[in-house]
């Protein structure tokens, strides 16, 4: 018996490359139905996982933008936020988009931080009655390594010009002046957090502490804060982009048979991992 187990292993780690071309062509070469005939007029987009670059998103919207069949989008978020400058990038890019087709953005996990910024300039903002959004708030992080370095007997060598250069160093205890230029960093970009959303959803800038302050509401909460404007399900936030988008024959855009495919071996791990080997970055 195991050596029948042995053989078949053995096949299939020799064919399988074939396998794999075969199953691509396959899915690539299935046919399609026949609702396609006709073009769409809707499309979703997706933001999940953490945000370490917009490239690939911003693309996205991009080309929704320059479509005019595409009279709406649905802004899927399942993301706990991620780097300040491709959060701003999204949320910057929704809102040039908003101005051409109506956006609807849904909360279908998390909707925190720099992708809660991400939704902000949408039309409408739904979310799952169990998702998590807000968490308005900037962190900066970094390692203290310094007992680790004398235990193992590695000392650094630094040649600098400038009293900060050294700012947010993993080697050592920060110098009081140091915490301090960084906790200079963090309130600005958070001032800029709370002053865009303020500005977005209408609120106060005065009660900034009652929806921003990195609190972490249900949806229930995060409507009560003015956050977001209804809790629904998915079927209700499609429902609100082809109310917004005013089409009597509601057709959504369905995704490459190939990109979805390869997307199921894609993994966003490395692109965590990444935060961390690029050095001290502020993030939502």
């Amino acid at each position: 018996m195991f050596s029948a187990i042995g053989k078949v292993i053995k096949w299939i780690g020799q064919h399988f490359l074939g396998m794999l071309f075969l199953l691509i062509a396959f899915v690539v070469l299935m046919p399609t139905s026949t609702t396609e005939l006709k073009p769409a007029n809707l499309q979703e987009i997706q933001l999940s996982g953490p945000i370490m670059d917009a490239d690939v998103i911003l693309k996205e919207i991009e080309e929704v933008q320059k479509d005019p069949k595409i009279k709406g989008v649905l802004l899927n978020i399942n993301s706990p936020g991620g780097a300040v400058p491709p959060s701003i990038e999204i949320a910057y890019a929704i809102k040039a988009l908003k101005e051409h087709k109506p956006v609807v953005a849904y909360a279908s996990g998390m909707m925190t931080s720099g992708s809660y910024y991400a939704s902000i300039h949408a039309n409408t903002i739904i979310a799952n009655p169990g998702s998590i959004v807000g968490s308005i708030g900037v962190i900066m992080e970094s390692a203290n390594v310094e007992e680790l370095m004398d235990t193992i007997g590695v000392k650094t060598q630094i040649v600098k010009q400038g009293t900060y250069k050294e700012a947010g160093t993993p080697t050592r205890e920060w110098t009081t002046e140091e915490r301090a230029e960084l906790e200079r960093l963090t309130k600005d970009t958070y001032e800029l957090f709370i002053h865009d959303v303020a500005n977005a959803r209408g609120l106060d800038l005065k009660h900034s502490k009652e929806y921003a302050d990195a609190h972490i509401f249900s949806a229930k909460r995060a409507k009560d804060a003015g956050l977001i404007d209804h809790v629904g399900v998915k079927s209700q936030a499609k429902a609100e982009v082809e109310k917004l988008a005013n089409v009597t024959d509601p057709r959504w855009k369905e995704k490459d048979k190939l990109e979805s495919f390869m997307e199921q071996f894609a993994t966003k791990g490395m692109m965590q991992l990444q935060n961390y080997f690029y050095g001290l970055k502020a993030s939502f």
